[in-house]
């Protein structure tokens, strides 16, 4: 019972808003959106953003557990679009878990705004939707992706790449990039060969189903074709 009631405390401070200017102390500003009045604060801890806040039109929302790279360059992203077409915004902020040569892990997250109030949704795992819908097959002439009966095979002879640098089968999990593009919500899982190779992006747009954004359509790009990859273009 104790337990209980612990945990439903904990919830109410971590969803419920709080207006108290003097909460930001120590903390500093890691993303903002002026024009929406949505401001993303977070405390500098041993290299990492930690702890974050949103100000989210004058009411402050925890997220304790949050962290992110403290890099410009990745640094935390807020979109506010209608991603769902319930013809009101969504608040989407994406954070840089890690990144390097070949690597990018991304968290999302993603709220309701109904009532100007913060109501966190539920989004499917993108590696958990790879893996219940994409195929995959690799030797040392050809990888193979198929998704949805659709088949994909990249030539990898010209590469000459060395039996013990090529992959057992294609891996993902390098690459994870959200972004949201058109007003749809959108991650790129970047397919790798070899430790220095990639072959293409699964990419995944999400809709709103059944209380949660799960998969819409799951589509795989080739790196020769990369001018029709979303990710590389403006995003609007």
């Amino acid at each position: 019972m104790k337990l209980g009631i612990s945990l439903m405390i904990g919830f109410l401070l971590i969803n419920s808003p709080i207006t108290a200017v003097t909460d930001f102390e120590g903390y500093e500003i890691v993303s903002l959106n002026n024009k929406e009045n949505i401001t993303l604060y977070a405390k500098k801890i041993d290299s990492l953003y930690r702890g974050f806040k949103i100000d989210f039109k004058g009411g402050v929302y925890t997220r304790p557990f949050w962290n992110s790279e403290t890099n410009p360059t990745y640094a935390p992203q807020i979109f506010y679009k209608d991603i769902n077409n319930d013809k009101r915004e969504e608040l989407v902020i994406t954070l840089t878990k890690g990144h390097g040569t070949g690597l990018l892990w991304e968290d999302v997250y993603v709220f309701n705004t109904l009532d100007n109030r913060l109501i966190e949704e539920i989004v499917d795992h993108p590696l958990a939707i790879l893996k219940k819908n994409v195929k995959t097959k690799l030797n040392k002439d050809k990888a193979e992706i198929i998704v949805n009966n659709k088949k994909w095979a990249i030539d990898l002879s010209p590469f000459e790449i060395k039996p013990d640098n090529l992959f057992d089968d294609i891996g993902f999990g390098s690459i994870v990039d959200y972004e949201v593009i058109n007003n749809c919500l959108m991650v790129r899982l970047s397919g790798q060969v070899s430790p220095g190779m990639f072959v293409g992006d699964v990419i995944i747009t999400y809709e709103y189903r059944q209380n949660m954004y799960q998969a819409k359509t799951i589509d795989f790009i080739p790196h020769h074709s990369i001018e029709k990859n979303p990710f590389y273009g403006p995003v609007n």
